[in-house]
């Protein structure tokens, strides 16, 4: 038996369903970059997190009591010093390392990703959280930091760069450790502003492809559901 010639509205079917796949393969790349930025945040995060943590350690280990500080002039760290930018270092980036970390699994993890509320919420609130994070940090830094009276980690490790050191605490090393924290940090709230627009950007066009594969399945597309292209 002959098929019959097609008709318009087979035509206007299959126009649908390929506008509708153009917009998952969209969500798909959208998704991996969103993914890629996430685990980078984390990578970041969790740098800055060792490298500032490991100065804490080093200032702890070899700090003396107060009543020493007092007592010796030789002491390795000033009487008056504020660890306070360095510890906002670690605990912002440990809270960057956590809400990435709860990103990815409910991204990756197929029992959470199919809860689509938590998912959804999660996916925007874990970079928004990132990216406040990052940015209270380094404020935060850069504002103590600022102060000529007070030392901290990076005024004092790097004035003291050049002093050779045969045991702990390696001041050129300490040195560098503030700064890498400090950079990457810094380089923190781009890239958690990226996977923050990403997911923006991928929560809309899932609302869309939504409301296009249900209007679809009804029969006709609404003109209202004509608007990202």
């Amino acid at each position: 038996m002959e098929k019959g010639p097609a008709s318009q509205s087979d035509f206007e079917v299959d126009s649908r369903d390929m506008h509708l796949q153009s917009k998952v393969r969209t969500l798909r790349m959208v998704d991996n970059a969103r993914v890629g930025a996430t685990v980078l945040a984390l990578l970041m995060g969790i740098t800055v997190l060792g490298v500032s943590g490991n100065t804490l350690a080093v200032y702890d280990h070899t700090r003396l009591p107060g009543d020493f500080n007092a007592l010796y002039s030789l002491a390795l760290w000033p009487a008056e010093f504020n660890i306070r930018p360095t510890v906002s270092l670690v605990i912002g980036s440990a809270i960057i390392m956590v809400t990435n970390i709860a990103a990815l699994c409910f991204s990756k993890v197929q029992s959470l990703r199919s809860k689509t509320v938590a998912h959804t919420s999660t996916t925007f609130v874990a970079p928004l959280i990132g990216l406040t994070a990052a940015l209270i940090s380094i404020i935060f830094f850069y504002a103590v930091n600022a102060s000529e009276e007070v030392d901290t980690f990076l005024s004092w490790t790097c004035r003291w760069q050049n002093v050779p050191m045969t045991q702990s605490p390696n001041w050129g090393t300490l040195c560098q450790q503030s700064r890498t924290a400090l950079y990457l940090a810094i380089l923190l709230i781009p890239v958690e502003a990226v996977a923050l627009g990403l997911a923006g950007f991928q929560l809309k066009a899932e609302k869309y492809a939504n409301q296009y594969s249900s209007a679809t399945r009804k029969g006709s597309a609404s003109p209202a559901l004509s608007g990202p292209q």
